[in-house]
């Protein structure tokens, strides 16, 4: 099978900078097929990429940062096209997989490495696992966290969406119309991002018999499903101000567009249907996290979907931010299961 893209030569302008808001990490972009991609580094060894998801940013990995350089890597963590730092494309198409996976290679030529293990959550789970299945001369293993693998296959998957939730709208599908999110995210990007962190958070307010954040009523908005009250345990104040200024100056639709490419992904990927990711792979994931309760059967497949599986992980308690849930308990695996490739294990 041919390469999704071509790769550029390594950027010529690696300027690196001191991390202001994590002491001992530095900053850099580089060069990729679409543009920019800004990326922050820590450590020395094999190279870990560090691949975030949505709303999210590579703030997301300030706790792996500092564990995986101590533990003898040199951890990378981008902010993916369309977030933070980097480029955000105009155009919708931009934001495909396959565009993903050729920033993620670029990324990896340009810090001058020529593998890297890739580590992903939430969308940056089946970003990793597609640049681990379309590129394993670049990407010799992965982790996935928070959502399950799961081989291209299926329906058109807008079509399979529409079937969701009955009168009430699932919320990709409320994602997929240009601007329609925008509208009710951005003019209160702090709170919006405040209750649907907490609301996906293993200590969100008890909520039995409630629906849920992924269901939207008919002339309704997303928010309207939000719990108030506190922010959950893991993140305070200041780790809010960052998320909601990085959104605040970018906007969200670079972020969105991710979604909105499913139908381009299935169509792009048909020649992988049904493809295991044959790599060296652990799964870590949240016990409360609708990811792992409705993609249980994708965690079932997995002796065939990841037959180099090393280990799966369901944190008791623990809802949908895992590594910013339980950092310590995320790092301890990662960097066991990290040692175990090194020694050959």
């Amino acid at each position: 099978m041919t390469e999704p893209t071509s790769v550029p030569a390594p950027s010529t302008e690696r300027v690196a900078r001191p991390s202001t808001v994590l002491p001992g990490a530095t900053h850099r972009t580089v060069d990729v097929p679409g543009g920019r991609i800004h990326c922050v580094e820590q450590g020395e060894g094999p190279l870990v990429l560090l691949v975030h998801g949505f709303p999210e940013s590579w703030y997301s990995w300030r706790h792996q940062l500092p564990a995986l350089a101590a533990a003898g890597y040199r951890a990378a963590a981008i902010d993916v096209r369309g977030y933070g730092r980097s480029s955000a494309p105009a155009a919708t198409d931009a934001y495909r997989m396959l565009a993903h996976v050729a920033d993620n290679t670029a990324v990896v030529n340009a810090l001058g490495e020529g593998t890297a293990t890739i580590v992903g959550h939430d969308w940056g789970s089946p970003i990793a696992a597609n640049s681990a299945l379309l590129r394993p001369d670049v990407f010799t293993a992965v982790a996935l966290l928070s959502v399950p693998y799961a081989p291209r296959g299926g329906p058109r998957p807008t079509d399979g969406f529409a079937g969701i939730g009955g009168e009430e709208e699932f919320y990709v599908s409320y994602f997929q119309t240009p601007g329609r999110a925008e509208a009710e995210i951005e003019p209160d990007v702090r709170g919006w991002l405040a209750g649907f962190y907490t609301g996906l958070s293993g200590d969100a307010p008890a909520r039995d018999g409630h629906p849920g954040l992924f269901f939207v009523p008919q002339g309704a908005r997303m928010a309207d499903r939000f719990p108030t009250g506190d922010l959950p345990g893991w993140l305070d104040e200041r780790d809010l101000d960052f998320y909601a200024e990085e959104f605040e100056r970018t906007g969200l639709t670079g972020a969105l567009n991710r979604y909105r490419n499913v139908d381009r992904d299935w169509e792009d990927l048909a020649a992988w249907d049904g493809a295991p990711v044959t790599q060296p792979s652990i799964f870590i994931g949240g016990a409360l996290d609708a990811s792992t309760t409705w993609m249980s059967d994708a965690i079932d497949a997995y002796p065939r979907t990841l037959p180099g599986l090393s280990s799966s992980h369901v944190l008791d308690g623990c809802g949908h931010w895992i590594q910013q849930e339980r950092p310590d308990e995320v790092n301890r695996l990662l960097t066991d299961w990290l040692h175990g490739l090194r020694r050959g294990a």
